[in-house]
């Protein structure tokens, strides 16, 4: 049987920052939520991301 966990990380827009700063920023999490998910046995299935307001939520899920 398998196991799914879905992960939201957000981030905010602020407005006198570079036009890629939100990508530049959400990397490193990314990257670190990988790691601990791929040690602990998960497997990121798919992604997906959401604008809301001044915001965008990144959603990744796993399964193990």
């Amino acid at each position: 049987m398998k196991h799914y966990k879905v992960e939201t990380l957000i981030y905010y827009s602020k407005l006198f920052a570079s036009r890629n700063h939100i990508m530049e920023a959400s990397q490193k999490g990314i990257q670190e939520k990988l790691d601990k998910y791929s040690r602990d046995g998960w497997q990121l299935v798919s992604t997906d991301a959401a604008p809301f307001g001044t915001a965008i939520y990144i959603y990744l899920y796993f399964e193990k």
